[in-house]
């Protein structure tokens, strides 16, 4: 499993145009084949900063969709968006500490 984690921040004025974005291409990535897990998330202080975080059956799939229609027309409409330079992290897990 990989854990992909991108942080995006958007100019102030730029925020809604991306959830419009996010809400209209939310399903098409999550069912999109290999996605198995997709949240989006809010800078608790920074408004403007949102982070995607998801997982793929591996880095293959994800590569699969990052070389799609899908991707390309998303990334597209949303980088334009930005303020800052997107940052993007691939992992995996290695504990889950349990009570």
């Amino acid at each position: 499993m990989l854990i992909r984690i991108v942080r995006m921040t958007f100019r102030e004025n730029e925020t809604g145009a991306f959830l419009k974005i996010f809400e209209e291409s939310k399903h098409l990535i999550r069912n999109f084949p290999g996605c198995k897990h997709l949240e989006l998330w809010q800078d608790e202080n920074q408004k403007n900063i949102f982070i995607t975080y998801s997982f793929w059956e591996d880095e293959s799939a994800l590569n699969q969709y990052r070389d799609s229609e899908l991707f390309k027309s998303v990334w597209k409409d949303t980088k334009r968006l930005f303020s800052d330079k997107p940052m993007a992290f691939s992992s995996k897990k290695m504990q889950e500490v349990k009570v």
